[in-house]
This record gives structure tokens, sequence and C-alpha cells, in this order.
């Protein structure tokens, strides 16, 4: 095959050709992402980036066992194919028996779409948006605001072959809008940020009008001290916080007691009650608006994915029922070492059960209290409880008899996201959002409102 003819699904099959070993794995990510820059209500910088990566996992079967090498690059041609798949039958020789040796994955369906060209996003993805965000402009600069962000479009095609014979497709759009606005003496800031696949569902105007109120509202300065207060966390709060708990929820980590998810004395937390509250905090690649990969795609082994499962096809997962625990993550290893059942982590969260309540029907339901904007600079500090620390930013405001009465001081806060759920007594409507903190990772997600009623202000922060 000539370097001419690069397509995708013919290099993860001529890959696959070239491979000694007893099972193969090929992965290829063609990727192509679009960006838009801003500041002070001006574009700066704008631009399109193509790539491709691929991650060839060799498999060598031994007398003590399956062991496995992976080698992933980047920027790979048809020239490239022997070295790399050599490579990697050499990391696969030179390894232990593999701990989560599996046969691999078989009988699932070939993707009618394998050998078409990769999905591409391009600058046509603003088409709508630019413009839109340029009246956005003129108003913040009549009004006295200076507007700043970052718009992103990224589209990948991942193509899975392997030599149990899956030939797998699926093409991941992930848009992101960040805004910021100011004041011209920099001394307020407030933000906005969105999750779309296409821009097509996202209003500039509508969030500069937002950040404008947020604006007004930081006019008048109250300064507070650390403690407990009623508080109002805004769904990228809330997803940014239960992310981390999806993160942590590895079901052989919590069966080992190493987690908030392990029952003392041995065993799991699974059929417990975490909330009274009729929440449902679910996965599934197939809930509109943010559809996720309908099977695993893992390019290396860890707690809570393998490169033996890659594949596997990944359904709809309530990780949370009416407030019972049920599902924590798995991989096929770990569900044999554990018994839970198989529960690959899903590329997409959503909390449901709240009520149809906006967040600013919720402020007005308050008699006295704080509202977020986000967080940031999240850090685990103890796993045992799932104790978080981070810091507010961008806006914390005072809410007092049903209105916002001005801005207060930035915070530090100690948290756990099971515990928030467990004392948590009202949550909103369900939204798509955006996470803040992990945006450059987990983007898809729909969250309500929550309010707790002693949110845990640890400590008073400088942070803006």
């Amino acid at each position: 095959m000539s370097a001419r003819n690069n397509k995708p699904h013919e290099i993860v099959e001529r890959a696959l050709e070239l491979s000694r070993a007893d099972g193969c794995v090929v992965i290829a990510d063609e990727h192509s992402t679009a960006n838009l820059r801003w500041a002070g209500n001006a574009l700066t910088t704008n631009g399109v980036t193509r790539g491709r990566s691929l991650t060839v996992v060799a498999t060598v079967d031994g007398k003590e066992g399956t062991a496995s090498g992976v080698v992933s690059r980047s920027a790979v041609t048809a020239d490239d194919l022997e070295p790399l798949v050599r490579a990697a039958e050499a990391a696969a020789r030179g390894a232990g028996p593999a701990e989560d040796a599996q046969p691999l994955v078989t009988g699932v369906p070939e993707a009618p779409d394998f050998t078409d060209a990769p999905a591409e996003t391009s600058s046509a993805v603003f088409a709508d948006f630019a413009p839109a965000l340029g009246e956005a402009f003129a108003r913040a600069r009549a009004g006295g605001r200076e507007l700043y962000g970052f718009a992103n479009h990224e589209l990948v095609s991942t193509y899975v072959g392997t030599s149990t014979g899956l030939r797998l497709r699926h093409d991941q759009p992930t848009g992101t809008l960040e805004l910021n606005a100011k004041s011209p003496d920099r001394t307020r800031s407030a933000w906005a940020g969105r999750s779309t696949r296409d821009f097509k569902d996202v209003d500039p105007g509508a969030l500069d009008a937002e950040l404008a109120v947020r604006l007004g509202w930081a006019e008048r300065r109250v300064d507070l001290p650390a403690g407990r207060y009623e508080t109002l966390l805004p769904p990228t709060a809330v997803a940014d916080l239960l992310i981390y708990q999806l993160w942590s929820a590895s079901g052989r980590d919590a069966a080992e007691g190493r987690t908030v998810f392990s029952k003392p004395g041995g065993g799991t937390r699974v059929g417990e009650k975490l909330t009274d509250l009729p929440l449902t905090l679910r996965s599934d690649p197939n809930e509109p608006g943010l559809e996720s990969a309908p099977f695993v795609v893992a390019h290396s082994s860890g707690a809570d994915q393998s490169v033996f499962d890659n594949g596997l096809p990944v359904g709809a997962t309530e990780w949370v029922s009416e407030g019972e625990l049920r599902h924590l993550t798995t991989t096929r290893h770990t569900a044999g070492l554990t018994g839970l059942p198989v529960a690959p982590a899903g590329g997409n969260l959503i909390l449901d059960g709240g009520r149809d309540r906006s967040l600013e029907d919720m402020v007005a339901a308050t008699e006295r209290g704080l509202l977020l904007t986000c967080l940031w600079y999240i850090r685990e500090v103890d796993p045992a409880t799932l104790l978080l620390t981070g810091l507010t930013r961008d806006g914390v405001y005072l809410v007092e008899n049903g209105q916002v009465t001005g801005q207060v001081n930035n915070f530090r806060f100690n948290e756990s996201p099971v515990d928030l759920l467990g004392r948590a007594t009202e949550a909103g409507r369900t939204e798509k959002t955006l996470p803040r903190e992990w945006s450059d990772w987990f983007t898809r997600a729909a969250m309500p409102a929550l309010r707790v009623p002693d949110f845990n202000m640890s400590s008073v922060s400088q942070g803006v």
C-alpha cells in the first residue's frame, strides 16, 4: 500500500495483516479541529488542524498467560506501519502476563461505514455562530463590557479493527464555548460555558446578556467569612463533582476497600441508598445531543478500562437509580474479580430526577444563601470519603429573600460529591452543561442545579 492511499480503514487492515502476534487490536483516530479566539470584543485568532494517531495492541500467549504490548504514534503513514506493529509485538514479548488478559472481543457486527472516509470539521461549523458573536461584541461594547473567550470544535473518527474480525467505527464531535465578560477596570468578571455538537444550539448573544446581569450583581461587594452556607450549585459545578465521582467509582478499588464505595468489613456499597432525592445518575451512548461511542475504545489498560475489551458493546448504565447505588465501573477482568456485572465507563453523564425548576426559580425560593458560578482547581484530599477541595471562580453571589443582592468573595471548599448527594434538599431541571474544570477531558454532561443546605466553604480565597 502506497503512502497516498493512507485511508484509515486501509491503515487498520494493513497493520492487522502485518501482525505476527497471537492477537492484535488496531485503533486509528483521525482528528480535525476548528477554533476561534477573541479578546476585548474582537476576534484574535482562528485555525483548523488535522492529524492522525494509531495504536497497536499486540497479545502474545505464553505458558504463564497472555501478555500485551501497546504502542501509539501520531502522524502515521503506510511506511511507518511495520515498525509500529513490530514495536508492539516486542513490547508484548518483553512483558509478563497481563493481569487483565481476556479473549479478544468477537461477535460484534461490522460498522456499515467502516470503509468510509473520516468525518472532518472545518471553519464552516462557525458559519452561523461567528456573525452572532460579532453582534454580541457590538452589544457588549455599547454596554461597557469586554468579552474574552474561545470556541473549539473537534471531530474524531475512530476505526477499530481486531484479529478476531471486529471492524468498528465511531465519529465523535465535541464542541466547547467559553465566554468571559469583564468590566473595563477588570475588577469584575463573569463566566459562562456551553457544550455542543455543532454550534447550532449556542447563542453568544444570550450568553452575553446573562453575563451582563452577573456583572451588574457584582457592583455591590459583600465580604463573608468561611463557614457552611446554603448554596445553589449550578449544573456546571454539579457536573464537575459527579464526573470526579464517576472516575472514582472503580468496582475493583471499592471491593478492595480503597474508596468511598467500599463497604466496611468487605465488599462494596452497591445496593445502598446514597440520597433520599429520587435522583438517577446514568450514562447512555445514545442520549440525544450527548451521543458517545457505543463500544469500548481503550488505548491503554487501567483501573477502569482494558485493552482486551476493545470493541465490547457499551450500553445504557444507571450508576445511581432513584437514589440507590446500582453499578460501579468494571472491565470484564475486574467484573470477574469482584462478582459485579460488566459496566464500562460511559462517554457521557446525566443526572435525572429533579423538579422542573430553573436555577432562577431556585434562587427565587431562597431566603438566604450563596449562588455559585463554577468550580476550579479540584483536587482529591481523601479517597476513602472522596473528599475533594477546590476553589470557586468568576462570581459567588449572595441571595437574600429570593433576590441576588451582591457578589461575595471567593472560597476554598471541602466537600465529597457522595456526601453532597446525601445532603442535597432539592434538584432542579436537568440541562446540558459544560463541566468547566474537566472540559479538556469530559464535555458530554446534563445536570440539574442542586441546593445544599450546608456547603462547606472552608476558607476565604483571593481567587477571581
